[in-house]
């Protein structure tokens, strides 16, 4: 293991009780924004034809935090900088996806679609997959490892459950609801606030970065390589695993991005809540990771969506 990672559990970052008010805040604002894109003939049309729906949750949901964890168990860092990984690939996908896979000649439908069911799924798969992969890379580390025993992950599910439901569950029904009753209510307010939401929450994560921008700078050069390889492993499950099931190359193109792009957010709120993660806990090589992946995949799923923007889309 490279030793100067280890510098990374020690590092404290200056995220304010108030600061994750607001960011949770501004999660749940989002998640609220992309609850109103979600319409009845998103699933009526997953019903009719539900392959690629099928294939996007599998790649997002279970194959890759497995991936992740043999990545992990590959690279062997340090085990708040594995768990950071496992707790991100645990988290749903992102709601910029959407927007990336329309620039990209993504299907649209299908991404909304998944973001919005992965989304609800991740009320019980995340606390699942952070808790099963988390524990199954401690044993496997404390068999294996060199540098002492890690002690098994003493997380409240319950309270993690809770946590996500929260913060994803509420405002995805309580949007869905609105969308359902009041759809042209919805149609006049969805676009503001899409792009509000949006915009609060770059704004609330700048903010909270600015506060560690010194730490952030002196730290990244640590991580960067883990979450390239991570993200580029993410994307690519997507595309090579819908491909496998001949999905069309216009789904294809939405499933690596779906795969990509996951809610790091949620990651960092749920590492801060000193109810899942007491703060004696020395958890910067976690909080270090998700900070990174909320940047880096923007410029990984902007980049790509450039690329396939400018090839034409095959049948």
């Amino acid at each position: 293991m490279n030793n100067s990672l280890q510098v990374l559990d020690h590092v404290r970052l200056n995220f304010s009780p108030a600061g994750l008010l607001f960011l949770n805040i501004a999660l749940a604002f989002v998640m609220f924004g992309v609850a109103l894109d979600i319409r009845v003939e998103h699933f009526t049309n997953l019903i009719k034809r539900p392959k690629p729906a099928i294939v996007g949750f599998i790649s997002q949901t279970f194959l890759l935090p497995a991936f992740t964890f043999f990545l992990v168990i590959l690279l062997n860092p340090t085990p708040t900088i594995a768990l950071g990984m496992i707790m991100v690939a645990a988290c749903p996908g992102g709601n910029i996806s959407n927007f990336i896979s329309s620039m990209a000649k993504g299907n649209v439908a299908l991404a909304v679609s998944l973001t919005g069911i992965s989304t609800m799924a991740a009320i019980f798969f995340t606390p699942f997959n952070f808790a099963f992969w988390g524990n199954l890379y401690i044993h496997f580390y404390n068999a294996h490892g060199a540098a002492g025993l890690v002690r098994p992950l003493e997380i409240d599910n319950f309270q993690m459950f809770q946590t996500v439901f929260i913060l994803l569950g509420i405002p995805v029904i309580l949007g869905l609801t609105i969308a359902k009753k009041f759809p042209s209510l919805t149609e006049k307010i969805k676009k503001p606030i899409n792009q509000g939401s949006l915009i609060f929450f770059v704004l609330m994560v700048v903010t909270m970065l600015a506060a560690n921008f010194a730490q952030f700078l002196s730290y990244i050069h640590l991580v960067f390589f883990f979450v390239l390889l991570q993200n580029g492993i993410a994307m690519s499950t997507g595309y090579f695993f819908s491909s496998l099931f001949r999905c069309t190359q216009q789904d294809r193109r939405t499933i690596a991005i779906e795969t990509g792009i996951h809610n790091s957010g949620l990651a960092l709120a749920l590492m801060f809540n000193p109810k899942i993660f007491p703060p004696e806990m020395e958890l910067g090589g976690m909080a270090i990771i998700a900070a990174w992946w909320g940047i880096w995949h923007i410029i990984s799923g902007l980049s790509l969506a450039w690329f396939w923007s400018r090839k034409p889309v095959i049948a």
